[in-house]
């Protein structure tokens, strides 16, 4: 066979490949989706989500934080999701991030009450009540619509950084601690919760069943390194006030997903 034979032949099959991802994805999010819709709601329907208080810490900084923000026996449920999954994808970029992510495709395949948290109206009316403006989650094909955080290996961290808005409304990034111990298991980790507020670093406290919501297209954040033996498990959330994005914004999300969670990304 010629060079350019062979040139043709390859670049076929390299489309043909291309289009049969694309409509497995396609057949993916559409079951999910489905799946999403048939669900009994239990799960979203929880009761005492949020604190029983009525006042709602202030929003004025554009952060804010509620300690026990779950009842425990939820919290629970949602741990015991985590740990069954063992879909972590490890990612490392250089002298900024290193870590594990779950991402929401895999959530929604496997952890029934963190999709439940995540999809409960009463959690988006807790959300939209401390920001102050009406929220929605961020659509399915977004894989850190709702993604859980793994820092388990010595150094795990992300460095000082924004969380882009690839949507067309205010977007917003929701925080749960679900596991953060050290070596003993007898504290906390090393790891620490660090925001720019006002020019000044401030440490955010992030305990286990600590919620922490801020629009982190304007607040500057990082996470420090982990320790040997130390583990940190966090569930990542995001919402909008509109999930509607132009045609670039959602390139440059699948191109930033794919540092995340893989070339699949790219067919999202």
């Amino acid at each position: 066979m010629h060079l350019y034979e062979t040139a043709i032949f390859a670049s076929v099959l390299l489309a043909f490949s291309a289009v049969a991802i694309r409509l497995y994805r396609v057949r993916l999010y559409r079951d999910i989706d489905r799946r999403l819709l048939a669900k009994d709601g239990n799960a979203s329907r929880s009761p005492g989500l949020g604190p029983t208080d009525p006042s709602l810490p202030n929003f004025e900084n554009r952060l804010a934080t509620i300690a026990d923000a779950l009842p425990s026996e939820q919290l629970q449920r949602i741990a015991a999701d985590i740990a069954g999954l063992s879909d972590t994808e490890r990612s490392y970029v250089p002298t900024h991030k290193k870590g594990g992510t779950i991402a929401y495709e895999t959530l929604c395949q496997q952890a029934p009450n963190v999709v439940g948290l995540y999809q409960s109206p009463h959690f988006h009316a807790l959300i939209s009540r401390i920001v102050g403006v009406h929220v929605v989650p961020t659509p399915l094909h977004d894989q850190s619509s709702c993604s859980v955080l793994v820092y388990e290996r010595p150094g795990d961290h992300i460095g000082w950084h924004y969380d882009h808005n690839f949507y067309k409304g205010r977007h917003f990034t929701v925080l749960l601690p679900v596991v953060n111990r050290d070596a003993q298991g007898t504290g906390l980790s090393a790891a620490r919760l660090s925001a720019r507020i006002r020019g000044e670093d401030r440490d955010i406290p992030t305990p286990p069943n600590q919620l922490i919501v801020f629009e982190g297209a304007y607040v500057l954040h990082k996470a420090s390194p982990i320790a040997e033996g130390e583990r940190r498990v966090v569930l990542s959330m995001t919402f909008t006030t509109d999930p509607r994005n132009s045609r670039l914004q959602g390139v440059a999300r699948r191109i930033k997903d794919t540092a995340f969670f893989g070339i699949r990304a790219l067919w999202t």
